[in-house]
Parts: structure tokens; sequence; C-alpha cells
């Protein structure tokens, strides 16, 4: 019993040195901020891209490129800016209401992307139709029922269909066309853009330095990669949505 006791004191004035000599240490570094939290949303995937915190600009001879003005009809009927979405980060994408193919599974990223910032009032969705003669309000309206949209700031828009092949082309670069010989007659990518509470196109910067612009849109989560051995890009665009609404 004796030799138990002896043990037990031995263990004890051990665990006593350990605090005296060691928590204070441990107290400075966190204070220091030499100890940090690993959150998966806080850092972004490998995939070949730096995550150095802030988000790259798109610049054009130098400046930082915003989103230029437009103004369409959402779902409800109601006429939209992109001033409605001043103080918001967004997600812009071209897509068409009877597309077969990769437009379901856009929307259906989004969507999860919706439900991850579902309480956030600053994140919105803008997707806009690029088939906007047959894509009316209540087309439109009719889409977000059927793939569960609810954030009030995703507004799918119509509108003359010069101005959003021009804000897709020209405004995004993201391309968007008709094509004559195809039984869908359209074309477009399947890319997303990231926009700040202030209207600039971000983006994080690649192995190089350049910035990644878009986002692929097309592989989920659940997927990891395509056929090509391309991978998803959705949990890098759930973390740098955070970045900016945290900034």
């Amino acid at each position: 019993m004796k030799k138990n006791n002896y043990s037990y004191i031995s263990i004890a004035f051990i665990i006593l040195l350990f605090g005296i000599i060691f928590i204070p240490k441990i107290v400075d570094r966190i204070k220091n901020n030499d100890i940090t939290r690993n959150n998966r949303m806080d850092v972004g995937q490998d995939n070949n891209f730096e995550d150095k915190g802030q988000l790259s600009f798109i610049e054009i001879n130098g400046t930082p490129k915003k989103v230029p003005a437009f103004s369409f009809t959402n779902q409800e009927g109601k006429i939209i800016s992109q001033e409605d979405y001043k103080g918001k980060v967004y997600v812009v994408e071209f897509f068409f209401t009877t597309c077969p193919t990769i437009c379901p599974r856009m929307n259906r990223n989004l969507v999860d992307i919706q439900n991850t910032y579902k309480i956030n009032t600053d994140f919105g969705i803008a997707s806009f139709s690029i088939t906007p003669e047959l894509d009316t309000p209540e087309i439109l309206k009719a889409y977000a029922n059927k793939y569960g949209i609810t954030n009030p700031n995703w507004h799918l828009m119509t509108g003359e269909e010069k101005d959003i092949y021009d804000l897709a082309n020209i405004g995004f670069n993201i391309f968007v066309g008709k094509v004559q010989d195809d039984e869908i007659g359209f074309e477009h990518s399947g890319d997303f853009a990231l926009i700040d509470k202030n209207g600039f196109i971000r983006s994080r910067l690649d192995a190089f330095g350049n910035p990644k612009i878009f986002y692929k849109g097309i592989i989920s989560e659940q997927e990891k990669m395509d056929e090509d051995g391309n991978e998803q890009e959705i949990t890098m665009l759930k973390e740098d949505i955070k970045k900016l609404l945290n900034e």
C-alpha cells in the first residue's frame, strides 16, 4: 500500500510540475497567435490553389473589375438591378430552364450553397436566363419552386436577349452563345463568378499568383471530380463566400 501511495504522490507531483512550467507558455503562445484553430471552412482546399486570406480582385488594365449595371425582371415580376445586391456577397450564373445537361447540376450545387448560408441575409445569387423569350417570370418561378430556391436574395432574371448576352460575354467574360447545328441550340459556360459586397469580382490565386477568376459550377462536392479528372470547386467557393462575408 505504501508503494502505491508513493506512486500516486509521484504522478501528482509530475502533473503539478507540468502545469507550473508549460501551461503559462501555452497561454502566451495563444495570446501571440502562434496557435490557431484549423477549421475546414477557414482554409482552402489543395487543388493547386493558394489560400492566403484575402481574395484577389480581377484587374483590367490595373483597375479592379466591377459588375456592370444591369436591370432585369425576376421570378416575382420585380425589376432587379446591381443595386439590389449592394452590401451582399453573391454568386452569378448564366443558365436556362429547359437546359437538359449542365444547368440542373449547376443549380443543385447552388441550392447546396444556398442552404449552407441560409441564415445569412447578406448572401445572394444572381441567375440570368440566356433564353429570355422562353423564360418568363412565371416559368422562372416554377423553376425556383422545383429546385427549392428559397433565398429571397436569389433572383432568376429575364430581359432583353442582347443585354443578357452582353452582360455574360462582355461584363463577366462568361461565354454564352447560340449554336446553329446543335439540337439544344445554345451553348454556355458552367462557371460561377463570385462578387463581393461592393460589386467587385473576386477570386483566390493559383499556385503562380494569378487570379482563378471563375469557379467550376458543374461538379458537386459528393462527386469530387468529373470523368476528365477535374476536381470539384464547390467547397472552395463556399470557403471564399465566407471570407467575403467576413470582410
